[in-house]
């Protein structure tokens, strides 16, 4: 026969187990969601206009009604786009690792996921992925003043300052 304080003893370890079985489901389903993409990886970019390995899923198409085009862009770990400016300008959503992003003649920005930039038109200004992690963007480009001009590639001293 169990007296009153086994009976706690055996309830307090009870509620333990499975207080510990819940925060690891927790842990797992976060972990597993956080490693989910929010939209297709769409295909790898063959253009010259980027250094390494990087993959486009264009979402929205600009056209007569709205002249904003957005894609999501993947940079693998060490990729960028070259310098380039956006003549209507252009909006940055970091959706998933760590990126980075740098207008000439400003300190290079570290961009995780929720950060948000505005890239204000005609600015160069590169983006891309930091050097061990891989980074996701939505980006946002205002189409009704022209198209991205592209300029020269970021150079490693840039892009590792």
């Amino acid at each position: 026969m169990m007296n009153i304080k086994n009976i706690i003893v055996l309830s307090l370890i009870t509620l333990f187990s499975i207080s510990c079985t819940q925060q690891n489901n927790s842990a797992q389903t976060t972990t597993s969601e956080s490693q989910e993409l929010v939209f297709s990886k769409g295909k790898q970019i063959t253009n010259d206009n980027f250094t390494g390995v990087t993959w486009l899923e264009n979402l929205i198409q600009a056209d007569s009604l709205n002249q904003n085009s957005v894609g999501s862009v993947t940079f693998e770990p060490g990729a960028r786009s070259k310098w380039h400016t956006h003549p209507a300008g252009q909006i940055l959503l970091a959706i998933d690792g760590i990126g980075y992003y740098q207008e000439k003649g400003q300190a290079k920005k570290i961009l995780r996921k929720g950060d948000s930039i505005k890239c204000p038109p005609n600015t160069p200004h590169w983006h891309g992925a930091s050097v061990d992690t891989k980074f996701i963007q939505v980006a946002i480009t205002g189409r009704e003043k022209g198209e991205t001009l592209w300029l020269e590639p970021v150079t490693d001293e840039e892009y590792s300052k």
